[in-house]
C-alpha cells in the first residue's frame, strides 16, 4: 500500500474575522473544527499522514487547538508559508501583505512527502466521497515520474459550493471525455442574485457560468515530482509580476491549467455529489454548525470523532 498524505493549507493571511482565526473556529459538538471532519474522512479513506501548512505566528494556537490532538491518531508534520520565503535573488516588496498563493504554499512541503498527496483547504468541508475516490485513484492508478504529470481532483458541482452570505472564488472547469480536465479558470464573486448565478473574471468583467458545471475546490491529488515543477515555476512567476502589482498570486489552478495547455499534465476529474460548506464569511459559521449537527443526526459522523 502506498503512503498517502493529506496536506492542509491553513496559512491564508485573510484568516482573521471578528477577532478569531476562521480555520480554528469550533463547529462541532465537542469543539471540533472543519479540519477535524476532513482529517477523519481522509483517515477513513486510507490516508496515513497529515501535513499542516501554516504561518509561523499561528503555530502555538494551531498546535493547541488541533495539532497536538491529531498527533495522537496519525503522524503529523508542519510546513510554514511565509511572505519572505522566496527563491534566491528575490525579496519581498515592502508593500506586499498578501500571501504568494497556493502554489507557494504547497511548495513548502518539499522534502516532507515521498508518495502521492492530497491538497485541501483548511476551511472547506468536502464530504466523504471525494476522499475515497481520490485515495483509490492514488493507490491504484496514479503514475509518478512521467513526462506528463498525473493529477486528479475532486470535481464538485458549482451549485453545491455557494455561500448564502456573499461571493466566492471557484476554479470553474471544462471537462472532456473520460472525465479529463480540459481547462480550469479562476472565477470570482460567484453568487446568486435575483435567482441568477453571477460571477466575474479576474478583471471584474461579468462571465457566464452554469450551476451544473464542475468546479475545483483546491482538492488536488498530486505526486512528489509536481513539487519540482512548482519550484521551477515560482521564480518565473515572480519575474513576470507587473510593477506595482502587490496582490499577484502563484495559484494551483492557474499552474495546472497552464500545464494542461502545454500538454504536460493529465487531470482526472473525480466527481462528487457532496455539498460543500465552509467558513468564508463570519455569518457562515451558524450554517456550518447546523450542517454538522445534521450530518451527525444522519449517522454520517459520530458525536465524538476520535
Amino acid at each position: 500500500m502506498k503512503d498517502t498524505a493529506l496536506v492542509i493549507m491553513a496559512a491564508g493571511i485573510g484568516s482573521r474575522f471578528g477577532g478569531g482565526i476562521k480555520q480554528l473556529e469550533p463547529v462541532g459538538p465537542n469543539g471540533e473544527i472543519i479540519m477535524d471532519y476532513s482529517i477523519y474522512d481522509a483517515m477513513k479513506a486510507g490516508f496515513n499522514k497529515v501535513i499542516f501548512i501554516i504561518r509561523k505566528d499561528l503555530e502555538k494556537d494551531f498546535r493547541e487547538i488541533i495539532g497536538n490532538r491529531i498527533e495522537k491518531v496519525v503522524p503529523v508534520a508542519y510546513a510554514f508559508q511565509e511572505l519572505d520565503d522566496l527563491p534566491e535573488g528575490f525579496t519581498k516588496p515592502e508593500e506586499r501583505t498578501k500571501p504568494w498563493g497556493t502554489g507557494q504554499a504547497v511548495l513548502t512541503i518539499k522534502g516532507l512527502v515521498d508518495g502521492p498527496f492530497l491538497v485541501i483547504n483548511a476551511d472547506d468541508y468536502y464530504g466523504k466521497e471525494a476522499f475515497y475516490k481520490i485515495h483509490d485513484y492514488m493507490v491504484n492508478d496514479m503514475k509518478s515520474d512521467q513526462d506528463v504529470f498525473d493529477i486528479c481532483m475532486g470535481g464538485f458541482i458549482l451549485s453545491n459550493t455557494l455561500s448564502e452570505n456573499g461571493g466566492v472564488t471557484r476554479g470553474v472547469c471544462e471537462v472532456g471525455e473520460d472525465q479529463i480536465l480540459k481547462k480550469v479558470t479562476e472565477t470570482y464573486n460567484v453568487h446568486m442574485e435575483g435567482g441568477e448565478l453571477k460571477a466575474t473574471d479576474e478583471s471584474g468583467a461579468p462571465v457566464v457560468i452554469s450551476p451544473s458545471q464542475h468546479v475545483s475546490m483546491n482538492m488536488w491529488g498530486l505526486t512528489p515530482d509536481f513539487l519540482d515543477e512548482l519550484e521551477r515555476g515560482f521564480p518565473v512567476f515572480l519575474r513576470e509580476i507587473k510593477a506595482g502589482d502587490y496582490k499577484a498570486e502563484y495559484l494551483l489552478p492557474k499552474i495546472i491549467d497552464k500545464l494542461i495547455k502545454n500538454g504536460k499534465a493529465r487531470v482526472t476529474v473525480l466527481e462528487t455529489p457532496d455539498k460543500w460548506f465552509g467558513v468564508t464569511y463570519k455569518e457562515d459559521k451558524e450554517a456550518v454548525m447546523d450542517a454538522v449537527r445534521g450530518l451527525i443526526a444522519e449517522g454520517r459522523y459520530p458525536e465524538s470523532l476520535y
